[in-house]
């Protein structure tokens, strides 16, 4: 795949830590800010897909690769190890990792609920706690939230109830981290293009979701990439606690022909 190369450099002599950066929305963000000058630590459960985003990433001794669970504090406390023995310090953080989980709300069980909440919410909430230490002063955090804390989806109550919460923390820690000069922000991405999306939708499905969009299409994973670098950039200075739907129109819009 062939992956445009940004005019700027907004990310020079940064650090930046992309939780979930093996494949998908994480994969194509911890490029776009390697590509605009950053140091990238990425992280994922399975060592060897790691190695696999390290050798994708081809960004030498500027990109650190850690496994790590995102429910585990341990592996949460190893990693804030890690980077603090590299870096230092941490400029950029995208809270990225997380799992998709969808049957009906009669149909959810106590351990699929554990699961979906230990690692979407969790894992959130305990990665920017154990990470708050290590961010510099007017650093910008990322949180990867989903359209459907917008807009009700069948099938997904504990997904877009771990969203919902997770926007919710954006909120909350713009206004602690404030005096620090830290934003929060989030981002909602809706049908985006990633291994994700094909393991929960099935081939069959998928027309009726694009005629669901405005856009009449999916989104790239790097289209995420570029929202998140937009949101974790100076460019974006004055924004703080909000959230970016990047959906080409699902939540907003409603698809159909005039005249």
């Amino acid at each position: 795949m062939t992956h445009s190369t940004p005019r700027i450099s907004r990310f020079d002599d940064k650090t930046a830590l992309v939780t979930g950066g093996t494949s998908g929305m994480g994969l194509a963000a911890a490029r776009r800010l390697l590509t605009e000058g950053a140091q990238v630590v990425i992280t994922g459960r399975d060592t060897a897909r790691l190695d696999a985003a390290v050798t994708d990433l081809a960004g030498g001794d500027r990109v650190l690769a850690v496994r790590a669970d995102a429910a585990s504090l341990t592996d949460l406390d190893a990693l804030m190890d890690a980077v603090r023995g590299r870096y230092g310090r941490l400029d950029v953080v995208f809270a990225n990792a997380g799992v998709a989980s969808f049957q009906p709300n009669a149909e959810t069980t106590e351990a699929e609920f554990d699961r979906v909440v230990d690692i979407n919410f969790k894992g959130v909430f305990f990665t920017l706690q154990k990470a708050t230490p290590l961010l510099a002063d007017h650093a910008a955090v990322v949180i990867n939230a989903s359209w459907t804390l917008h807009r009700g989806l069948p099938g997904a109550s504990v997904y877009s109830a771990t969203k919902a919460a997770v926007h919710n923390l954006a909120h909350t820690l713009a206004a602690e981290l404030g005096p620090r000069g830290i934003r929060v922000n989030s981002v909602s991405p809706g049908y985006i293009e990633t291994p994700m999306f094909h393991d929960a939708v099935p081939a069959a499905e998928q027309p009726a979701i694009v005629a669901d969009v405005a856009a009449g299409r999916v989104g790239t994973a790097d289209e995420v990439a570029a929202a998140v670098a937009f949101l974790a950039s100076g460019e974006a200075s004055y924004v703080n606690g909000q959230d970016l739907i990047i959906d080409g129109g699902l939540v907003a819009a409603i698809p159909g022909a005039t005249g």
